[in-house]
């Protein structure tokens, strides 16, 4: 009986433990802003995939397959780093796109299997676009560092979704 208590108390124990250790956890962002431009002139400035000069992140883009699933691009940032996406699905009567992720630096963008939605729909005489996207932090394992956390990465994505948006909002509203 003693043993079969030891094991069972090593058991709880072990089990316990594996409850507070725990990897990343899925993360998500929505953002969305208001455009005072009709829906065609918003989605005519970022409905080309391999065009993210609208971000103000992006330098250049280099792209591969147009609109078609499957099409690539490669963001280079202002900071010299290298973003590289891959085209998921695209609505061009939706207005809407979604595109993942398939290679970055976490010190560019501190994140794992992200995959993000970006749509345009009318709204009274103007537009709201929203940007969400769903994502893991880079350090996959327990104990991150603190610029490769859950927060950090929330915190850059949002950065990434605010800016733009309010950018877009500005070449948009110019047209």
């Amino acid at each position: 009986m003693k043993k079969i208590l030891l094991v069972a108390t090593g058991l709880l124990v072990v089990w316990t433990a594996s409850a507070f250790a725990h990897g990343p956890t899925r993360q998500k962002v929505t953002e969305t802003i208001e455009i005072n431009a009709a829906p065609a002139v918003v989605w005519g400035i970022i409905k080309d995939f391999d065009k993210g000069e609208w971000m103000p992140q992006v330098a250049s883009t280099i792209g591969t397959g147009g609109n078609e699933k499957g099409a690539r691009r490669e963001l280079k940032l202002k900071s010299g780093g290298i973003i590289k996406e891959e085209l998921k699905s695209y609505d061009a009567e939706k207005m809407s796109y979604s595109y993942k992720i398939t290679e970055v630096d976490p010190k560019d963008l501190p994140v794992a299997n992200y995959s993000s939605t970006i749509s345009v729909t009318p709204a009274g005489a103007g537009s709201v676009v929203e940007w969400n996207g769903a994502f893991y932090r880079s350090f996959m394992n327990n104990n991150p560092p603190p610029e490769e956390n859950d927060e950090a990465a929330l915190k850059a994505v949002t950065s990434v979704y605010k800016e733009g948006l309010a950018n877009l909002k500005v070449l948009a509203e110019k047209k």
